[in-house]
Formats: C-alpha cells, sequence, structure tokens
C-alpha cells in the first residue's frame, strides 16, 4: 500500500533558517532576482500552505513549476534542508488539490502512464518519429508552422535530435547473459541501468559504456525486466507510478544478482539512489529498496576508482558541462574531470557556471519554455566565453538541450557524454566486445 500523498514533512518544512546562502545557487533566481522563484521563497509558500495561510492557486503553483528541482541549493544549505524531497512532495500534492485541465491531464497521461513504462512503445514511437524526419512532412509541417497552436510539441519537435536507426537493446537480445556472472573477469561484475530515453536516443552512449567497462576488466550484464526508472514521474508529481516502477526494476536487478548497478544517466543515478526514501513506508520492499539504492553507481564514480588500461591521445579542447544531478545531489563533481584529464591530448578548460542548469530538466523546457530558454542562452553564453571544439555532460537530457542550443545558435560544437571519450581514448585492443 503507497503512504498517502500529504505534502512535504513537518519536519523538513521548519528546517531551513531562511540564511540566503540558496539563492545565488538557484537558477531560476539568478535569473529573475525574485525571492518566489528561490528555494527559499518556495520553501516559504510551503510553509503558508502547510499553515492555511495562503491556498493553492495558479500564481501560488506557478512559483513551484518554475523549480528546476536541479537541488544545486542542497550542497550549499547549512541546515541540510532536503529540498529536492520537498518540492517532489509538493508537486505530487499539487496533483492531487489542483488536477491539471482535461488536456493537459490526457497528455500526461499519454507520456507517464501510457509511454514511459514501456519501452517497446517509445521504440516504436522513435521509428514513427524517425520516419516523420526522412520524408518531406518534417519540412511541410516546420514551413506550414502547424504546430505553433500546440507551444510544447512544436519545442519538443525543435528540439529532436535526428533519431537513429539502431537502438540499444537489453539483455540477452545483445548477446549478454542477463544473470549477473561474479566469475566473469579478474575485477567482478556489474549491471548496467538502461532506462528509457539513452536507449533510443543515445544508444551509442550505452554501447560506449559497454566497452570502457570490458575494457577495464569488468563484466557486465544488462538486466531484461528494467524498466524508465520514474525520475521524471517524481517531478511530475506522479509519485504512485513512480514507486510502482521503482518496484519492478528492484526486482529486475535483484534477480540478475547485482550487487554493483551501474548507471550513466546522472538524472537516473540520483533517483536510482533514492529508491530507499521512496519506498521507506512499502513493508515489502523497504529493504530490497535500501539494499539495491546502496547498489547504485554512477559510471565515473566506479571508473575514479579502479585502474584504468593505458589511454591513448584524443586531441580536441574540451569544456565540461556539469549534470544538476550528478554534481548537486549525488555530489559527483571531479570524477568526471580526473577521468577525463587522464586522456592524452585533451584540453579540458573550464567555464563559468559550469554547475548551474542549463534549462532542460526532464520536460521543464516544454513546461516552462521561457525559463528554459533564458537558462540555455546563459550557458550557451559561457561555452563561446571558453570556445571549445567539443561539449561534455553526462547526462541525456543535457545532452539533447545543448545539441539544441548550439544548433539553433548556428554554432558546430559537438556533444558528448564523457563515457564516449574514455572510449575514443581506449586502443582497439583494450576495448569490449562492440
Amino acid at each position: 500500500m503507497d503512504a498517502p500523498l500529504a505534502g512535504p514533512r513537518e519536519a523538513d518544512l521548519y528546517r531551513c533558517v531562511h540564511c540566503g546562502l540558496c539563492l545565488n545557487q538557484c537558477p531560476t533566481y539568478l535569473e529573475t532576482g525574485l525571492e518566489t522563484e528561490s528555494p527559499r521563497g518556495r520553501i516559504a509558500l510551503m510553509r503558508a500552505l502547510h499553515e492555511g495561510r495562503v491556498e493553492v492557486t495558479p500564481g501560488v503553483a506557478r512559483h513551484w513549476e518554475r523549480c528546476l528541482q536541479c537541488r544545486a541549493c542542497e550542497p550549499a544549505c547549512p541546515s541540510g534542508v532536503p529540498f529536492g524531497r520537498m518540492m517532489a512532495a509538493t508537486r505530487a500534492q499539487l496533483q492531487a488539490s489542483a488536477p491539471p485541465r482535461p488536456l493537459a491531464r490526457l497528455l500526461r497521461w499519454l507520456a507517464f502512464q501510457q509511454l514511459l513504462p514501456h519501452q517497446r512503445r517509445l521504440e516504436r514511437l522513435a521509428r514513427l518519429l524517425r520516419l516523420y524526419q526522412r520524408t518531406p512532412l518534417q519540412r511541410w509541417v516546420r514551413a506550414t508552422r502547424l504546430l505553433r497552436l500546440a507551444p510544447p510539441l512544436a519545442g519538443a519537435e525543435a528540439a529532436l535530435p535526428p533519431v537513429p536507426s539502431r537502438f540499444f537493446q537489453q539483455g540477452a537480445a545483445r548477446g549478454r547473459d542477463q544473470q549477473v556472472d561474479r566469475q566473469a573477469s579478474g575485477r567482478g561484475a556489474v549491471a548496467l541501468f538502461s532506462g528509457c530515453v539513452m536507449p533510443i536516443l543515445y544508444g551509442r552512449v550505452h554501447e560506449a559504456t559497454l566497452r570502457v567497462l570490458e575494457g577495464a576488466g569488468l563484466g557486465v550484464a544488462v538486466p531484461l525486466g528494467q524498466l524508465c526508472c520514474g525520475a521524471l514521474h517524481v517531478h511530475a508529481g506522479e509519485v504512485r507510478t513512480a514507486r510502482e516502477l521503482a518496484r519492478r526494476n528492484i526486482d529486475a536487478f535483484l534477480a540478475a544478482g547485482a550487487q554493483t548497478v551501474v548507471v550513466n544517466a546522472a538524472g537516473c543515478g540520483a533517483h536510482l539512489k533514492e529508491y530507499a526514501e521512496l519506498l521507506e513506508d512499502d513493508p515489502a520492499y523497504a529493504a530490497k529498496a535500501r539494499q539495491f539504492s546502496t547498489a547504485v553507481k554512477d559510471v565515473s564514480e566506479l571508473l575514479a576508482g579502479i585502474p584504468l588500461p593505458p589511454l591513448g591521445e584524443v586531441r580536441q579542447r574540451a569544456v565540461y558541462q556539469d549534470s544538476c544531478h550528478l554534481a548537486h545531489a549525488q555530489r559527483i563533481k571531479e570524477a568526471p574531470r580526473r577521468l577525463l584529464r587522464l586522456i592524452p591530448g585533451l584540453e579540458l578548460v573550464e567555464m563559468p557556471e559550469a554547475d548551474v542548469c542549463c534549462g532542460a530538466a526532464g520536460s521543464y523546457s516544454l513546461t516552462q519554455p521561457a525559463m528554459s530558454r533564458g537558462l540555455l542562452e546563459r550557458k550557451l553564453a559561457h561555452i563561446r566565453q571558453a570556445a571549445p571544439s567539443i561539449v561534455v555532460t553526462a547526462n541525456p537530457g543535457c545532452m539533447l538541450q545543448l545539441e539544441q542550443g548550439l544548433r539553433a545558435a548556428g554554432l558546430d560544437i559537438p556533444v558528448v557524454h564523457f563515457i564516449e571519450l574514455l572510449d575514443q581514448a581506449l586502443p582497439p585492443g583494450q576495448k569490449g566486445r562492440p
């Protein structure tokens, strides 16, 4: 039985001491300068709702909806306010107390219930989108501006990268056993979390991850039965579905005997590490969720702790954009940089505000396009200043957002996951099988 959706915990609401150290870490506050668009201001509204001093009106809800849930405020907070947990509870409370209009409700139902939890449906949709891109239909739709009547769809269509012809497949379909074989290598074995978007749009990142992990002497399984992690659901207030996805993923990985679950998508990794919190009130899954969460490691976290084979040269000038849920939620900032510095010939340059959100934030670019666009333009200005030949990050949402922004700005700068540069640097004889 799922716990009731009662809003943020009372103890959490009163941990904030209004010191203001969060303000200049918050992207929406940096963009607007408004107290109500800061963590401190949003917590004040949560308290006011809890105490009955305000009601959920569109104006109040808008301040919570503009939150990116990037969690940049959490490392800066001396009181340890769990803002991510509070905002997730508030979003769920909003869905229960002020359900969206019929059209928005239909779109949410399609996205969160009928698509994201079903990988095969996502693949079918992706094939249709690929067909759309490869025919004159896309040019006609753009020329007629048909989608201007539905701005979220127009934004999604503009941001969509070329859909690849081949998707990454889990488990036996990849020729890898879905059961973890601890005798497979000298350093042990791990299980790869594949997610929902990454296998379709960035299957090449999973392929590179497998080659690097196996090149480092690790056996890798890709368990069948795993699904979307549920992070997008939690961010949108769809907590009950998120809990069901968590249960299904826990079952899949524990059945595979996974003691280490490797993740190459920062948003997924942060959420998987919090399954224990998500299911803490579920007597059947609380212990299993704790076991699972402690097994999760970001791929940079894992690789930074083991010796790598000698790397070859990659002559690029690279700038690294921190993915919010790696830097702030998982508190992993140095590991990806340390791995990139191991690559001979790679010039790693830092840019201002590298750990400020680029405006992707899951579906944020669709639900809050103006704010997302402003943050993206701020990021592009810093990228121009750094003058890189390549942009590196650690999350598919960031990759999508940055690719779209660079493309629209006429900047011919590729965006890659850091694991792709490590894969490029591995000599062919040191790589795992393709």
